[in-house]
């Protein structure tokens, strides 16, 4: 069984993906519509690549990056400070019972591939790769 973000048991239940592919959408559409009443936020362009929902659907952590990768502690920020009304903007799109506290935190999946990508193209790596 897979481990998951939440705890060491099996992965993420159907419910808990639904939703949180549901809350990435609506999150998407809200910052790109720029119906925020932050003219700091709305200025930026953002990614919000995976949105994962706690077993109890209480919590949500959105996995989120400024286009071209600048500036990600000060996106935090500005969607921290702007959390209740993003959480309510949500709630009006989704027809959820309940609308889950938002976690935004930055996503390295960018950054690790760049990273993954770099140690490939180390000619000891290339070397041991071909040899096998």
């Amino acid at each position: 069984m897979a481990k998951n973000k939440f705890n060491d048991g099996p992965g993420p239940s159907q419910r808990q993906l639904r939703v949180g592919e549901l809350i990435r959408r609506a999150l998407s559409d809200i910052l790109m519509q720029g119906t925020i009443h932050d003219p700091d936020l709305n200025r930026i362009s953002v990614t919000v690549s995976e949105v994962t929902a706690s077993p109890d659907l209480k919590i949500a952590t959105a996995y989120v990056c400024p286009l071209g990768g600048q500036g990600g502690e000060d996106l935090i920020a500005l969607l921290a400070k702007n959390k209740s009304e993003i959480r309510r903007s949500i709630s009006k799109k989704l027809t959820l019972k309940y609308t889950p506290d938002l976690r935004f935190r930055i996503d390295e999946t960018f950054d690790r591939m760049d990273e993954t990508r770099r140690l490939f193209s180390q000619e000891n790596i290339k070397r041991d790769l071909n040899t096998k």
